[in-house]
């Protein structure tokens, strides 16, 4: 049982990684005609409920104890702690927070600038030196499922990642993820949509799926062969690992012989 199992896993095998078309990224670059295809921008992050929003004022003059009442750090003393989740609005399941002076603000659907502006406008009120305002995400993250090698959630500081650095975080597709159909879900003016991207096609550089957002899940699905695997035998996928080494090894060492 074991010897056909093993030899059925090394057919799987080849078979899935024998083909390039089911494995390397970005196929075709050289038949791509960029002109033809409208760049895609990264587009600007909007707030969304559960966003948890660090929001700095400083006086852009010298006088920094007027803006006190208006952080949640103490500036003077470098002010960022460990805990900055802490730290900063929590924005409701209606969109709002609730920021001193002004009170409650619809936050929902704005992006960062926006929000800024609004709240240095309605500052100006307030103090006699102008407000500056800086806001930051303190939990932009994304999550990550299916057949990589480290699947979680990733914590994204910059606010901003693609795709292709997303899969890198994660380690990658195991050679068993379905390169041509990654699934991304993401929630848009509080709808769920989906995203389907073949990470084969360098076309994904002009998708609406290139760019990810604040809490999107990526899922690479299991391809036929690790599916094929699974339901042969619940040990197959042990015998699919060791059989994949062999491959990866025979394949590095042709491709020494042949060069």
């Amino acid at each position: 049982m074991h010897y056909s199992a093993i030899c059925l896993a090394v057919t799987i095998c080849f078979s899935a990684c024998g083909s390039k078309k089911d494995i390397l990224y970005f196929q075709g670059t050289e038949q791509l005609n960029s002109t033809a295809y409208q760049d895609v921008s990264r587009q600007e992050v909007r707030i969304v409920p559960g966003d948890n929003l660090l929001i700095i004022v400083t006086a852009s003059g010298t006088n920094q104890q007027s803006v006190v009442p208006y952080n949640t750090v103490d500036l003077s003393r470098g002010g960022f702690s460990q805990n900055l989740e802490w730290q900063g609005y929590l924005v409701d399941e209606k969109g709002y927070i609730n920021y001193p002076s002004i009170g409650p603000i619809l936050t929902e659907g704005l992006t960062k600038a926006q929000l800024a502006d609004f709240i240095q406008k309605e500052l100006s009120n307030f103090l006699s030196e102008e407000p500056i305002v800086n806001i930051r995400f303190l939990n932009f993250q994304i999550t990550i499922l299916g057949e990589v090698n480290s699947p979680g959630v990733y914590q994204v500081s910059d606010e901003r990642i693609s795709i292709p650095e997303a899969l890198s975080r994660a380690g990658d597709m195991t050679i068993y993820g379905q390169r041509h159909d990654v699934l991304i879900c993401r929630v848009e003016n509080g709808e769920k949509k989906f995203y389907h991207v073949d990470m084969t096609d360098p076309r994904i550089f002009y998708s609406d799926g290139y760019y990810l957002q604040q809490n999107d899940i990526v899922y690479v699905q299991p391809n036929k062969f690790k599916v094929m695997g699974a339901n042969y035998n619940p040990m197959l996928s042990t015998y699919l690992s060791v059989a994949g080494l062999l491959v990866s090894i025979s394949t590095f060492v042709i491709s020494i012989v042949r060069n």
